[in-house]
């Protein structure tokens, strides 16, 4: 069960997000489930928790420092693919694919989405 009811991520420009995220998301088994209100984009497998939206107070959206959102990746192939599909769409690299040392067996990849916000895609299995 998770801890979470949601998150919410802020953009200045939905179509942009919208694109970076259908990409990155995709990997994941993620999907776009389309319009939240008419301030932005959901996200999930039955119900949107994740939320991009342009900020309720008309204040431009900033990334905040040391804030990372984490996905759940089915293998090392997806991770992957969440990425190369970040870069491909508008990403920036904050951490290549690769084994990463707090966990056992743990295999994460991080990027920067267009709007700045941290985000990254783990697994834990020993292989693909």
């Amino acid at each position: 069960m998770s801890i979470f009811t949601h998150i919410c991520l802020g953009t200045n420009d939905l179509a942009r997000a919208r694109r970076f995220y259908d990409a990155v998301l995709t990997p994941l088994g993620i999907h776009n489930l389309g319009d939240f209100l008419d301030q932005g984009i959901g996200y999930g497998h039955r119900a949107a928790e994740l939320l991009i939206l342009r900020p309720l107070d008309g204040a431009p959206a900033h990334a905040g420092n040391g804030g990372t959102v984490s996905f759940k990746g089915p293998g090392r192939a997806a991770v992957r693919a969440f990425h190369a599909a970040g870069l491909a769409n508008g990403g920036s690299d904050a951490g290549a694919p690769g084994p990463r040392g707090a966990v056992e067996h743990a295999y994460g990849a991080y990027l920067r989405d267009p709007d700045g916000n941290k985000i990254c895609a783990y697994c834990f299995g020993a292989n693909d």
